[in-house]
């Protein structure tokens, strides 16, 4: 049997021309692929060696202050452990290398050293390195609600800095760091706190170390925001912090006595706030007031002049300005605390009420000689 064959056939040029090229486009894409994969391969490879020669280490003048003890007989090394786990540096690798570089670094001693968190580890061994800027001699502590004069002779006592430094740093508030809206005026914005002495504190250092911590304290509770939000300045709010510090000695009323004030400010009413007129007659050492006290004309005698004081009567701590920017929601216009042992007090916004309530204080008064 035979087979019948169909003829060969071939393409045309046109068809053989187009199958070619599309061949080449084929080895082309292919070829275009590997090169730019490879690319990216050795650009990915190329940023991962280059990041394992590099050391983790912050920038900066550093943020938050920091108290770092280096016991003694502690090696570089964990020198180094205690200051990565304190935040001060960013990695022991950059401790190692700074070390490394500081022919000085075996000089380093033992004790406390006030320092600053997120440090550059060279910056931060410098300053180990010089203990007369750095090393705490001491700590002294400042209690909330005094005013300023009397915060001063706290200061004498407790650093051994003359008053005469003192006084002298207060007649150039411009290099305190105090905000704008004090207008130079320190009062009230020395923070009321624990701090460390370094070897070579002056008293200006002191005085910014203590304005610094305010200037911490009030950024960190949205002081300014706090104020918009009431309709009063930051000055204002101050000023509402310190008469709360004065006025309060149970935390807890902080937040009512605070609505008092802006109730009894948004009525136009006079404060009559005992606190004022100590600030204005120099007096404090009793809780009340006497007649011929309340007729000083002194502007921050509330019993006199409406409004707010002209500035703040103490400086008060973190809780009294918070009370300052949160105040206890209600309607309350007076309050008294009627028993200074257990610290009752009580809030009202009926006179009638008030007058009784403050009758029970006198009774107590009375029950207790000397005591107010």
């Amino acid at each position: 049997m035979s087979s019948i064959l169909e003829p060969e056939t071939k393409p045309s040029p046109a068809k053989e021309f187009g199958h070619r090229s599309k061949g080449c486009l084929a080895v082309l894409i292919a070829l275009a692929v590997l090169v730019g994969g490879g690319y990216f391969v050795y650009d990915r490879a190329s940023s991962f060696l280059t990041s394992l020669g590099e050391v983790p280490d912050y920038v900066g003048a550093g943020k938050d202050p920091v108290t770092v003890t280096i016991p003694k007989g502690s090696s570089l090394d964990d020198v180094g452990d205690i200051l990565l786990e304190k935040d001060v540096i960013k990695s022991v690798k950059a401790w190692d290398r700074a070390v490394q570089n500081e022919q000085r670094s075996s000089s380093l001693q033992a004790g406390t050293y006030a320092l600053k968190t997120q440090l550059p580890a060279v910056e931060a061994l410098r300053r180990l390195l010089n203990p007369s800027e750095s090393q705490v001699r001491s700590q002294f502590t400042v209690t909330e609600g005094l005013r300023l004069s009397d915060q001063i002779d706290s200061l004498v006592k407790s650093t051994k800095i003359k008053k005469a430094d003192y006084q002298a740093a207060l007649k150039k508030p411009q290099a305190l760091g105090l905000p704008k809206y004090a207008g130079n005026n320190p009062e009230g914005l020395l923070f009321p706190e624990t701090y460390e002495l370094t070897g070579n504190a002056s008293a200006t250092t002191v005085l910014k170390q203590m304005v610094g911590q305010y200037n911490r304290v009030a950024k960190d509770i949205d002081l300014e925001g706090g104020a918009r939000e009431l309709g009063y300045s930051p000055y204002e709010v101050l000023i509402v912090a310190s008469i709360i510090e004065r006025e309060v000695n149970v935390p807890a009323n902080r937040p009512k006595v605070a609505r008092v004030i802006y109730n009894r400010l948004h009525k136009k009413m006079r404060l009559q706030m005992d606190s004022t007129v100590h600030y204005a007659v120099h007096k404090g050492e009793k809780v009340t007031t006497t007649d011929a006290d309340r007729r000083s004309r002194s502007p921050y005698n509330t019993y006199v002049h409406k409004g707010l004081p002209p500035g703040p009567i103490s400086a008060p701590g973190r809780a009294s300005l918070q009370a300052a920017i949160n105040p206890t929601p209600g309607n309350w216009l007076y309050f008294v605390t009627v028993n200074l042992d257990t610290g009752e007090t009580r809030f009202t916004n009926d006179k009638a009420v008030h007058d009784k309530n403050v009758a029970d204080f006198r009774r107590w008064c009375q029950a207790h000689q000397g005591r107010c």
